[in-house]
């Protein structure tokens, strides 16, 4: 694939780390609808491309990752032409992914920029980063998955003052709350990304597949459900290959050596 742009996103393989990259600097990486399905097209793409394990989303520039929706945009056409039928806002926030998606949130997100990084697996951020969602303020609310997700995620005193002040909160503050995984300098950020990619691409790609697959439904499960489905549904891991060869490699003091990605 190598490295190509097209539609305000920049797109670039690195071996199993697809990485999009929203190039809009200059309205604060705003989507416009070409953006939105731009991303969306590649999110698919990393869906079924069996070479593709992980996928990292990031902005340009130091100011914004993401400020939801083109403003300007939505004054001429309406609001709402980025959200992707069936799969939301840049295709991110509805759809039901099977590959881990990492997000170096790099500036500000507010909006549907937080609305796309509540969505992805791995929140990381740089230290000067603000969150929110800011629809209130617009009359609108964040219905594409701010809300439901800030809901399953924080306490609601500290979820409804994000939501109905449509005021910022720091990366600082999220990571207390355990909605960032780790803030870093930003001039630190893409190389965790990229480690923290490369580490999860370098791994039985079907257990990464399934564990994040229990996980999901886990959460929507009473806990004695969901043992009861992750021993029926994990039982056939402990026969694999992948699972003989992560053991043979632990015994051996080897590297693993698994096989296809799609395999397993």
């Amino acid at each position: 694939m190598g490295v190509f742009d097209s539609d305000g996103l920049r797109v670039e393989q690195r071996g199993g780390l697809l990485l999009l990259t929203i190039t809009r600097e200059a309205r604060r990486n705003a989507l416009d609808a070409a953006t939105s399905r731009a991303v969306d097209a590649m999110i698919e793409r990393a869906e079924q491309d069996p070479d593709i394990a992980v996928t990292i989303i990031t902005g340009t520039g130091d100011r914004a990752f993401c400020s939801g929706m083109d403003m300007k945009e939505a004054a001429s056409m309406g609001a709402g032409n980025g959200l992707i039928p069936g799969r939301g806002f840049a295709g991110i926030t509805e759809r039901q992914r099977t590959k881990p998606l990492i997000a170096a949130i790099n500036g500000t997100a507010v909006a549907g920029g937080f609305e796309i990084a509540l969505a992805c697996d791995i929140i990381l951020a740089a230290d000067h980063v603000m969150f929110g969602l800011s629809e209130v303020k617009r009359g609108m609310f964040a219905f594409a998955g701010g809300i439901q997700r800030l809901s399953r995620q924080i306490p609601r005193s500290a979820a409804m003052s994000i939501i109905l002040t449509g005021e910022t909160v720091s990366a600082a503050r999220l990571y207390e709350l355990g909605v960032v995984s780790e803030i870093l300098p930003g001039a630190e950020l893409m190389a965790r990304a990229i480690e923290l990619g490369e580490m999860i691409a370098s791994y039985s790609q079907a257990a990464v597949r399934n564990a994040k697959l229990l996980h999901d439904l886990s959460s929507a499960m009473p806990v004695e459900h969901s043992l009861s489905f992750g021993m029926a549904f994990g039982k056939a891991t402990l026969h694999s290959a992948d699972s003989r060869e992560g053991i043979a490699a632990y015994t051996e003091k080897r590297d693993t050596r698994y096989g296809e990605r799609d395999q397993g």
